[in-house]
């Protein structure tokens, strides 16, 4: 099943072009690598399958079952919560524990059960090796564990798609490759991820490389 379906597509940013002729597919179950220096344009694919981009133009773009040519405003908070997101810099609430971290991603997604959202919760934490430490502040972890929650985070709310962007650059290259091994646990349960980054050796271990340079 088609995930992701672009077709000659042409993104933009306030007007200025940014990426021009981008062919892409992505199917149920792959994890695809995005290639490139910093400034290349990595970001701005993903921001325009999180539909946060201007697309100039296209003959397909698809997300989710979601036509981003024909995305009307009220339909964006749908598509968003099928899509998980995993940053370089974390991005976790600072002032919130562990735990509270995840449940207030539940419950912004419309999850009410309490006793359903620990179970989910805990779920997600223990897929990602991090137990015992839920009432923790982030930034009582070291960065390593502080990404292995952002991967929970991104997950806890079972979505179909994970997008990260550089979740490996701020790290350093032992922790690197133990974060990519939790990438691939996802793979396994046939989650749809693509992975943002200019790490090369990382990238050997992915289904399919994309190299993107000067704007294509």
């Amino acid at each position: 099943m088609s995930i992701v379906n672009i077709i000659n597509a042409d993104l933009q940013i306030e007007q200025k072009k940014i990426l021009e002729n981008v062919n892409f597919e992505l199917k149920e179950g792959d994890l695809k690598f995005l290639i490139g220096k910093t400034g290349s344009g990595k970001t701005t694919f993903i921001n325009s399958i999180f539909g946060n981009l201007d697309i100039k133009k296209s003959d397909k773009f698809e997300v989710l079952g979601f036509d981003l040519m024909k995305l009307k405003e009220n339909q964006i908070p749908s598509l968003r919560r099928k899509i998980g997101f995993v940053f370089q810099d974390f991005k976790l609430l600072e002032d919130r524990s562990i735990y509270k971290n995840l449940d207030f991603v539940l419950k912004a997604t419309g999850h009410i059960n309490e006793k359903k959202i620990n179970e989910k919760i805990n779920r997600a934490l223990k897929l990602v090796g991090i137990d015992g430490s839920l009432e923790k502040l982030p930034d009582e972890l070291s960065g390593g564990e502080q990404q292995r929650v952002a991967i929970a985070r991104a997950l806890v709310a079972e979505t179909d798609l994970v997008l990260a962007d550089e979740p490996t650059g701020n790290l350093d290259f032992k922790t690197s490759k133990e974060i990519f091994s939790y990438f691939l646990k996802l793979k396994k349960l046939k989650k749809t991820i693509i992975f943002a980054t200019h790490n090369r050796e990382l990238a050997n271990r992915a289904d399919y490389k994309l190299l993107i340079s000067n704007g294509d």
